[in-house]
């Protein structure tokens, strides 16, 4: 069983960065997917950045060029650095990770972005 815990949210300004952070506990196995995803009040859960094994990254268009996805699949750790926030950007934000073929996910962090 792995059990992912997110770390890093909070109530930031527009224009401002906040670094969220996801550890993973358990057996982790050989080449996993790690993924940060969003959701806002009303909308759908989306996807923001992923991370494959060989650290291959990609990330939404919304948010390239601001947000950096980075960590150490292995590990089970994951982290976001979202930089230039903006108010479209407040949601809960989720970490997942796919192993074997299962799914995992966090239990969500809140972001803010507000005045």
């Amino acid at each position: 069983q792995v059990h992912l815990v997110e770390s890093g949210g909070g109530l930031v300004q527009p224009g401002g960065s906040l670094r969220l952070s996801c550890a993973a506990s358990g057996t982790i196995l050989s080449f996993t997917t790690m993924t940060w995803y969003r959701q806002a009040p009303g909308k759908e859960r989306e996807l923001v950045a992923r991370r494959l094994s060989g650290g291959y990254t990609n990330y939404a268009d919304s948010v390239k060029g601001r947000f950096t996805i980075s960590g150490d699949n292995a590990k089970g750790t994951v982290s976001l650095q979202m930089n230039s926030l903006k108010a479209e950007d407040m949601a809960v934000y989720y970490c997942n990770l796919v192993s074997a073929g299962k799914n995992y996910w966090g239990q969500g962090i809140q972001v803010t972005v507000s005045s």
